[in-house]
């Protein structure tokens, strides 16, 4: 279970990085943190480059990337075998047969 503390400092404000998910409001992005982590960047660096973020912080953005991968695994598990393509605007374009 995803504890709601931690998913409780990643907030979006479309003022800024235009309402992508950012770290208790600051201009600190969770991508870029994933990345960073990604690429095999160590907390302590993390944290000494960027002074205002906390631990906590880095973990919220893992639980931020389970919760929305957990999220589109249960949607398709829900769907069944069932696809749809969506065009840029989110319409459903084309569809290929459920079991």
């Amino acid at each position: 279970m995803i504890d709601e503390k931690l998913l409780g400092r990643i907030t979006a404000n479309p003022e800024i990085f235009g309402g992508k998910p950012i770290i208790r409001g600051m201009r600190i992005s969770v991508e870029m943190i994933l990345s960073l982590l990604a690429q095999g960047e160590k907390e302590e660096t993390i944290l000494a480059d960027y002074p205002d973020l906390e631990p906590d912080d880095l973990r919220a953005c893992l639980a931020y990337a389970h919760a929305a991968i957990s999220h589109d695994k249960e949607g398709g598990e829900r769907e069944g075998r069932a696809h749809r393509r969506r065009s840029l605007y989110g319409e459903a374009v084309s569809e290929c047969g459920a079991d």
